[in-house]
């Protein structure tokens, strides 16, 4: 298996030197790029095209949410992990409509922020122990208590559906719905457009809102 690329971004260059002298000492991680701020940031993902951006928020010129919408939106296959002080339910859930794929916050260990940046680049949604408490809460209270919540997709669209909502990568519902991957990579197309979503983070943002991904 090929390193996990990754770009690192925040305005704090202790901060910043201190993550990737962490990350390029963890195995199967191969740090391609830093930025200080947002704009910085699109710029080096244009050029580096990295598989995971390791996002701060709070920074100056462009924020850490508004450059994860311009990155995700130019750039369909590169993920982007939050890693930010901020915890707060309306960042959040910024985070996640912008199109990140994991938040954590800066207290998480060495070992946390690595099995986060590799589930993040195998397509899954990961959040700190914390936040997904946070997260779970916010779409508890908000979710439709709908039977049978997405009418138009199919019962395997549903079935994949509810499997995204809970952070399972494509491969990992194939082996789970016994399919192939490209019956998977169709259905979660299909998903997107039938449900109006932009990407995978806005689908499971519905999903959740709808009450699926609740795993007992």
């Amino acid at each position: 298996m090929n390193d996990v690329r990754v770009v690192v971004v925040d305005d704090h260059q202790i901060v910043r030197d201190g993550l990737v002298a962490l990350l390029r000492a963890l195995g199967g991680i191969e740090v391609v790029g830093t930025a200080g701020d947002g704009r910085d940031a699109i710029h080096v993902v244009d050029a580096d095209v990295p598989d995971v951006v390791v996002m701060d928020i709070q920074m100056p010129v462009l924020d850490g949410i508004e450059a994860t919408r311009h990155i995700t939106g130019r750039h369909a296959d590169v993920r982007v992990l939050m890693l930010t002080m901020n915890e707060d339910d309306d960042t959040i859930l910024s985070a996640l409509r912008a199109g990140a794929s994991g938040y954590l916050l800066k207290g998480a260990d060495a070992a946390e922020v690595h099995r986060a940046i590799v589930a993040t680049a195998a397509g899954g949604m990961v959040f700190g122990a914390s936040v997904a408490a946070r997260v779970a809460g916010l779409f508890a209270g908000r979710a439709r208590r709908a039977e049978h919540p997405f009418p138009e997709l199919s019962e395997r669209e549903r079935a994949v559906l509810d499997l995204l909502a809970a952070g399972r990568s494509n491969d990992a519902i194939a082996a789970e719905l016994y399919v192939s991957n490209k019956t998977v990579r169709n259905a979660v197309s299909s998903i997107y457009a039938k449900l109006h979503a932009a990407d995978r983070a806005e689908a499971i943002i519905k999903a959740r809102e709808a009450g699926l991904g609740r795993e007992s």
